[in-house]
């Protein structure tokens, strides 16, 4: 075992942090999930907690091999793993599984595991636009070298994921453009783009309109849109569940195991998980204390990102931070009516399968490229410690 902790490299506070989520998560699932056990009749809290259990150690086991992977690698796999991604989003969308019009899913053969592929394509797109960026920073201002190449990726994996899920290429879409906005792609240049993006939009829904199978769940986005913060609308339900949660949360802890919610709200332990842990640790410690969590990780990767010497490494850190922290406060603004209904778990937190594994995939990515902050190889390495304390 300290041979194990010995060979724990990379940003320690960004392990800490991830092992605090892991825990809330146990503590929240477990204690959320006994209305879904009902449902299931044969089910148990204690199953869906050990299987939850399982795929967090499996996702921390990831996190641990990849952190020891030389971050450079990355950008060469990256390259086939975008090809594979964008025929994984294409098949799923014409064979994967459907829940709601939306196909999302593949079943992983042999093991019945529902695999989400947005999941995947999320993070190969960050990694590949990072590489792009990189190799191609000396020209950064050539819309021909650089916007456009990067933007068709961008609306490759994007427009895949769209018809499926809009509020996943959505963010996707946000945080590639910030990428770029930090790599030095000029303003006017970006300006464009979002212009060309929200026309191409605008042709896509009139188009749907037309032909509804082109976008079968537009309905439901604007129904959402439409209904948001209607108290009557049935598509507000959950939200006005997870107002009352927190609402009975009040300022200090219930304590664990005294959320009633778990017994009308819906989704307790994925979507609306976040209202779930305000009601049982109080909006102070669970709701201000989670979202704390989310913003240290994020300061610390870009601190990471600044002390990089290489750009792909510190393109790739500020990328995937960005994914994981705009996903988790997309999900607490769901959940406290900010903005409408999205679907978008909380990383690391909800109750999840393939996801939890690619969110740790993500922060093994980031604590890769830490790593070689800290190599002794590194001539900043005495500059991070003196100013951090690192011992």
């Amino acid at each position: 075992m300290s041979e194990l902790f010995k060979n724990i490299q990379g940003d320690k506070k960004i392990w800490l942090l991830s092992c605090c989520l892991a825990i809330i998560s146990i503590l929240a699932v477990y204690s959320s999930v006994s209305a879904l056990a009902f449902k299931q009749r044969d089910g148990l809290p204690e199953q869906i907690i050990l299987k939850h259990g399982i795929i967090m150690l499996v996702g921390f086991a990831l996190m641990y091999v990849i952190h020891r992977v030389r971050f450079t690698y990355f950008s060469k796999i990256s390259v086939l793993l975008m090809w594979l991604s964008a025929g994984l989003l294409l098949f799923t969308l014409l064979k994967g599984s459907s829940i709601n019009n939306a196909n999302r899913w593949l079943i992983i053969p042999g093991i019945n595991q529902s695999f989400q592929t947005s999941d995947l394509a999320k993070i190969v797109l960050i990694v590949f636009l990072s590489r792009m960026l990189a190799m191609r920073k000396e020209f950064i201002e050539d819309y021909r070298r650089v916007l456009i190449p990067a933007s068709g990726a961008v609306a490759l994996i994007c427009g895949l994921i769209l018809p499926a899920n809009f509020s996943t290429a959505a963010l996707l879409g946000a945080v590639c453009f910030l990428l770029m906005f930090i790599a030095g792609v000029p303003l006017k240049q970006l300006s464009v783009l979002v212009i060309s993006a929200g026309v191409g939009f605008f042709m896509l829904i009139q188009i749907a309109g037309s032909y509804p199978d082109v976008l079968p769940r537009m309905a439901t986005w604007k129904s959402r849109i439409e209904n948001f913060g209607s108290a009557k609308s049935e598509t507000n339900y959950q939200v006005e569940h997870a107002k009352y949660a927190i609402a009975n949360g009040g300022l200090l802890p219930n304590g664990p195991g005294k959320g009633a919610s778990r017994n009308f709200l819906p989704h307790p332990y994925s979507d609306m998980i976040y209202a779930f842990i305000i009601e049982e640790y109080g909006s102070i410690i669970g709701g201000v204390g989670l979202v704390l969590l989310y913003l240290i990780l994020l300061l610390r990767s870009i601190k990471i990102a600044t002390r990089c010497e290489k750009p792909f490494g510190a393109y790739v850190v500020t990328g995937l931070s960005m994914l994981i922290v705009f996903q988790a406060l997309t999900n607490m603004a769901v959940a406290t009516n900010v903005i409408p209904v999205t679907g978008q778990p909380l990383p690391l937190v909800s109750l999840g399968g393939t996801s939890t594994l690619f969110t740790c995939l993500a922060i093994g990515m980031i604590l890769s490229v830490s790593r070689s902050v800290y190599d002794e190889d590194n001539p900043s390495k005495n500059q991070f410690k003196k100013e951090y304390g690192v011992a």
